[in-house]
């Protein structure tokens, strides 16, 4: 027998004020419309958070729907573990923040930095700390409020990000150590960081004094998401004795729609068997698996059994890919 990281729950949050493309493009006066960012990206529109709601309120409101979700109590949590590129503060960390909205009083809790990929990375050590005995019961949670963080007179990014947050709840369990154990099977991380001015924020408090505003070299940030999740995916498939036909879902960053599509082709899956809600919230970073995960869950699209693909590419580079029997 072997101890898994069993998905018990997923859960998600999205802010009230949700703006269209063309709203944004009034709003801000870009020199953009609906149709220029739908061909390119596939996004349709993004939430953007309230001017007091914060990245720990909005995962704490994931954190619920996925304990609710789970039949879970608060009181069973021995560890938070919260995937953000957009912290409430440096510290005490938002995940601290988080444990005590939720009223947990046990345990521990940190943030991981990973940009887009950050929720992938956090799945993995979740899994490393229920399979080692260091946690049974452990909450993943992704959120971002990447609105404050925008140049909103780029058209080439602004249009491309949105707010949100999502969580998952990992239990332990024993599983027989095939590939038919429901649970984490395993988690594949990769980071390049000679790669990292493709995708960045610039500034931070130990060199500039605080955070600036994103940058990315778009055709750059393509170009390696394409080859790179392809080929982590394919890591994942490999490493547990897989091929592409035992996959039932792909869930992917949302991120755009094309590199979407063209993951879901390279897996050979069809387009209903590939989770897309880009076209709804945009890229919400490190949320926007656990968001596509808590939408799939809740309305059934994935079932006790499905083995699902989850994978992410963001700043850092980072990228990297979870491979999960619900």
């Amino acid at each position: 027998m072997v101890m898994r990281a069993i998905i018990a729950g997923c859960g998600g949050y999205l802010p009230a004020t949700r703006l269209s493309n063309d709203e944004l493009a009034a709003l801000k006066g870009l020199d953009t419309s609906d149709a220029w960012i739908r061909e390119r990206t596939g996004i349709g529109f993004r939430h953007i958070a309230a001017a007091d709601e914060t990245a720990s309120d909005m995962g704490a409101a994931a954190a619920r729907q996925a304990l609710a979700r789970a039949g879970a109590d608060a009181s069973e949590v021995d560890a938070i573990l919260v995937a953000t590129s957009t912290p409430d503060s440096a510290f005490p960390a938002t995940a601290a923040r988080i444990q005590a909205k939720l009223g947990v009083t046990k345990g521990f809790a940190f943030d991981m930095a990973a940009a887009c990929t950050g929720f992938i990375y956090a799945v993995g050590v979740a899994d490393a700390l229920i399979r080692t005995g260091q946690a049974r019961c452990v909450l993943v949670i992704g959120t971002e409020v990447y609105s404050r963080i925008l140049d909103w007179t780029d058209r080439g990014t602004c249009v491309l990000f949105g707010d949100g947050a999502g969580a998952m709840l990992l239990r332990a369990g024993e599983g027989e150590g095939t590939t038919a154990d429901r649970g984490v099977l395993s988690c594949h991380m990769h980071s390049d960081g000679r790669l990292g001015d493709i995708l960045h924020i610039e500034g931070g408090a130990g060199s500039t004094g605080g955070a600036g505003l994103l940058r990315m070299a778009g055709k750059e940030v393509f170009r390696h998401a394409v080859t790179k999740l392809a080929a982590v995916v394919d890591e994942a498939l490999a490493a547990n004795g897989l091929g592409h036909e035992d996959v039932r879902w792909l869930v992917p960053h949302q991120a755009n729609r094309r590199i979407i599509d063209a993951m879901g082709k390279k897996l050979h899956l069809p387009p209903e068997r590939v989770v897309v809600t880009v076209e709804r919230h945009a890229n919400t970073s490190a949320a926007s698996v656990p968001l596509a995960l808590a939408e799939a869950c809740g309305d059934g699209r994935i079932r006790p059994g499905d083995l699902v693909v989850m994978e992410a590419i963001g700043g850092g580079l980072t990228w990297g890919a979870a491979l999960a029997r619900f």
